[in-house]
C-alpha cells in the first residue's frame, strides 16, 4: 500500500489492529456458541465479552513479540488474549483451526471493501450521468482506429460509460456475496471437533453465509473471481481514462483535466496542461490488475489446504482494494470537473470536408437504383480528393459535380444527407435505455 494512493476509510479495514478485532470477535462468538451446547463453560465467553467490553487497545507489538517465537500469527494472537482475560480463555479455540479465523476475517475484510467500493461506484455513476445529461445533444465525432468516423454526441460517449460502470457494480454486488462466507468447520473440514451450529451462528453474527463445503480453507475461487472483478472494473477505469488523455491532446483538445490555479504542469515548459491524473490512473489499473493472476493461481492448493495462498492474498487483499477505491474517488473527480470545449468539437466534426456524412450518400445512391460497389466507388472517389486536401474540398459540393451521381440524386436531395441532426435521432431512445425513462 502507497499512501499517495491510499484513503483512511478503506485503509484502516487493513490495519493490523483492525484484523485482531475481527478475530477477537470471531473466536468470542464461537465460544458463546459452544457455551450455549454445553461443550465449553458459559463462563468463558462471559469472561472474554467482558474484558471486550472495556474498549481494549489491542497491542500489535506485544502480539508481535510472541509471533517472533511461536512463528505462528493466530497463536501469538491467543496466548496474548490469555494474558489479557486470564484463565477462562482457555475455552477460546475450542475445535476450531487457524483457517477458520484467517479466512473468515479475510472474509470480512473483502465484504467490508465492497461496501466502500460500492459506494465509490455509486458516486462515479451519479457524476458521469449528471456530465451525459449535460452534453446530451453536445456533436462530437466518432471515431474509429483513431481516425474521423461519424458524428455521435460527447453526452452518448458518456451514457457508454455509465453503462458500463453499471455492469462493474452489478458484478461487485456479485462478487461481494460471493466472498462474504464464513468457515468455522475445523481441521480438514470435517466439523470432527466442533458442530456446524457454530459455523452458522458466527456466520450470523458476522454478517456472512456458511461456507457449504470447505477443505480446511474457504474455496480458493471464491477469492479468484471476487479480485478478477476488481481487475475488471480497473480496467473500465482506465478505458475512461485513456479517452480523456485522448481528448485532451493538442490536436484534438475537445476536452481536459481541470488545470487549478496555481498548478503546474511542466518543470520546463510553463505552457504545459499535461492529463496527469487519467495517466495515473491508467497506471493504478494496471496495479490492481496485477492482483488477477496471483488469485487465479491460488485456487489450485494442495489436497486440504497449503499456505501458498496466504502470502499473496497479504498482498493482494489491501493493495488491490485499497488501490481500486482511491482510483475511483479520483475518477470521479475528474469527470465531475471535467472542461469541455462544444466548439472545438464542432470545429474537428467539420475538419474533413463533410466526410462523415459518405455512409448516408452511399445508401441514398443504392435507394436511387445503384449497385452496392458502384455506390461506394462514387463516393470514395469523391471523398479521397477532400482526403487528400486535408479537407479544404467539400464532399457535398464535389458530389454535386459529378455527373454520375447528378444523374440519379439532385443537388437538394443530396444536401440533405448531411444534415448533422439526422445522426441524433435515436439518442433519446439511447439514453432511455441507460438511464431510464427522464
Amino acid at each position: 500500500m502507497v499512501p499517495r494512493y491510499a484513503r483512511p476509510a478503506m485503509v484502516a479495514i487493513w490495519e493490523p489492529e483492525a484484523r485482531y478485532r475481527i478475530w477477537f470477535e470471531i473466536e468470542a462468538h464461537a465460544t458463546e456458541k459452544l457455551g450455549e451446547l454445553g461443550v465449553v463453560p458459559p463462563s468463558g465467553a462471559k469472561a472474554l465479552w467482558d474484558w471486550w467490553a472495556t474498549n481494549p487497545a489491542i497491542d500489535v507489538a506485544a502480539i508481535d513479540a510472541i509471533e517472533a517465537v511461536t512463528k505462528h500469527d493466530v497463536i501469538a494472537f491467543l496466548d496474548w488474549v490469555a494474558q489479557q482475560v486470564g484463565p477462562e480463555a482457555r475455552f477460546m479455540h475450542q475445535g476450531m483451526t487457524s483457517s477458520d479465523v484467517l479466512d473468515t476475517t479475510l472474509a470480512v475484510q473483502l465484504a467490508r471493501a465492497s461496501d466502500i467500493l460500492l459506494e465509490d461506484l455509486d458516486a462515479l455513476l451519479a457524476a458521469i450521468k449528471r456530465r451525459a445529461v449535460e452534453h446530451k445533444y453536445t456533436p462530437t465525432i466518432g471515431r474509429s482506429h483513431g481516425i474521423h468516423a461519424e458524428p455521435t454526441t460527447f453526452g452518448k460517449k458518456l451514457a457508454e460509460a455509465y453503462a458500463e460502470f453499471s455492469r462493474c457494480k452489478t458484478r461487485l454486488m456479485a462478487a461481494r456475496e460471493e466472498i462474504a462466507t464464513c468457515a468455522i468447520s475445523g481441521a480438514v473440514g470435517t466439523f470432527a471437533n466442533i458442530d456446524p451450529s457454530v459455523e452458522e451462528y458466527v456466520a450470523e453474527k458476522l454478517g456472512l453465509k456458511p461456507e457449504p463445503v470447505s477443505t480446511q480453507v474457504i474455496p480458493r475461487d471464491r477469492h479468484a473471481m471476487f479480485f478478477a472483478t476488481l481487475g475488471v472494473i480497473a480496467s473500465s477505469i482506465e478505458r475512461l481514462a485513456v479517452e480523456i488523455r485522448h481528448l485532451q491532446r493538442t490536436e484534438v483538445l475537445e476536452a481536459e483535466e481541470y488545470f487549478s490555479p496555481g498548478q503546474k504542469g511542466s518543470s520546463a515548459m510553463p505552457h504545459k496542461r499535461n492529463p496527469v491524473l487519467t495517466e495515473n490512473l491508467t497506471g493504478l489499473a494496471r496495479m490492481v490488475r496485477s492482483a488477477v493472476t496471483p488469485a487465479l493461481e491460488n485456487v489450485a492448493l494442495w489436497h486440504e489446504r497449503d499456505i501458498s495462498h496466504s502470502s499473496v492474498e497479504r498482498f493482494i487483499g489491501p493493495d488491490a482494494t485499497i488501490t481500486l477505491d482511491f482510483a475511483l474517488a479520483r475518477l470521479t473527480g475528474v469527470v465531475d470537473k471535467l472542461v469541455v470545449y462544444p466548439e472545438r468539437m464542432e470545429k474537428n466534426l467539420n475538419k474533413m470536408g463533410g466526410l462523415v456524412h459518405s455512409q448516408r450518400v452511399l445508401l441514398a445512391l443504392t435507394q436511387a437504383g445503384l449497385e452496392r460497389d458502384a455506390s461506394y466507388r462514387l463516393v470514395q472517389r469523391n471523398a479521397m480528393k477532400v482526403w487528400e486536401s486535408d479537407g479544404q474540398l467539400s464532399l457535398l459540393e464535389l458530389l454535386k459535380a459529378d455527373p454520375e451521381v447528378a444523374a440519379v440524386m439532385s443537388a437538394a436531395e443530396l444536401e440533405e444527407k448531411f444534415n448533422l441532426d439526422y445522426h441524433f435521432k435515436a439518442i433519446d431512445t439511447i439514453f432511455e435505455r441507460v438511464f431510464g425513462p427522464q
